[in-house]
C-alpha cells in the first residue's frame, strides 16, 4: 500500500496568513501555443513543506547540507485526535523515525479556520520527540507551536527536520511504514515543499 501524505498545489492551496502572495497561472496552452506550461509562485514553505533550521536558527543548516537519505526512514503516525495540546507516551517510537501526529486537524485545511485553534504539541512531547532522537517531526496542521515558536527552535537545536501541512494521515495510523519526504532541491533552502509518501509493506 502507498499513501500519499501531500497537499495538492493548487488555486485552494492555503497560505500561512502573512506570507507572500501566491500565484499559480497557465501561462500557455497547447490549443493556443503548442506547448502547455504553468507560472509557478510561492514561498518555500507553501503547502506540504519541510522546515530546515536555518527557517529559524541563524547560521542553521540548510537543505543542501542534508545527503538524500535524510528524508527517508522508518515512520509512524501517532493518533491524537481530540488533544488540543498533544501529551503522548510515543508508544512504537523509536530512535532516528520519522513521527507524524494525525490530529484531524488537516480537515479544516480548506477553512479559514485551519490557521486558527491549531492543535500543538505539549513541551513535553517534543522534549520527549529530543530524546528519543527522532529525525523528522510532522503534523496535519500548519505548525507543531505558535508564536514565538519555542518548539521549532528546540528541534532545530537537535537537528530534527520538521514536516506541515500533511494530510491523509488516518491511512496510516498505528502502522510502522518506510516514509519518503523529498523536499525540492533548493540550494541553501530554508524550507521546500515536499511530496511525502508512505509505504507498507
Amino acid at each position: 500500500m502507498i499513501v500519499d501524505m501531500t497537499l495538492p498545489i493548487d488555486g485552494r492551496t492555503p497560505n500561512f496568513p502573512g506570507d507572500p502572495p501566491v500565484a499559480i497561472t497557465q501561462c500557455s496552452t497547447v490549443e493556443k501555443d503548442g506547448i502547455g506550461k504553468k507560472m509557478l509562485s510561492f514561498h518555500s514553505h507553501f503547502s506540504t513543506h519541510i522546515d530546515a533550521p536555518s527557517h529559524m536558527v541563524a547560521r542553521g543548516k540548510t537543505l543542501s547540507d542534508y545527503p538524500v537519505e535524510r528524508f527517508v526512514g522508518d515512520a509512524v503516525v501517532l493518533d491524537v485526535r481530540g488533544q488540543q495540546e498533544i501529551v503522548t507516551g510515543l508508544q512504537g517510537v523509536e530512535e532516528g523515525d520519522i513521527v507524524f501526529f494525525l490530529t484531524g486537524h488537516s480537515d479544516r485545511v480548506y477553512e479559514p479556520e485551519y490557521f486558527r485553534d491549531n492543535p500543538v504539541l505539549s513541551p513535553e512531547t517534543a522534549e520527549a520527540l529530543v530524546r528519543r532522537k527522532v529525525k523528522i517531526v510532522g503534523l496535519d496542521t500548519p505548525t507543531p507551536d505558535n508564536a514565538p515558536y519555542t518548539l521549532h527552535k528546540l528541534f532545530f537545536e537537535h537537528d530534527i527536520l520538521i514536516v506541515e501541512n500533511l494530510v491523509n494521515l488516518e491511512a496510516l495510523a498505528g502502522k510502522r511504514f518506510r516514509c519518503y519526504a523529498l523536499p525540492l532541491k533548493i540550494t541553501d533552502g530554508d524550507g521546500a515543499p515536499c511530496r511525502v509518501i508512505g509505504i507498507v509493506d
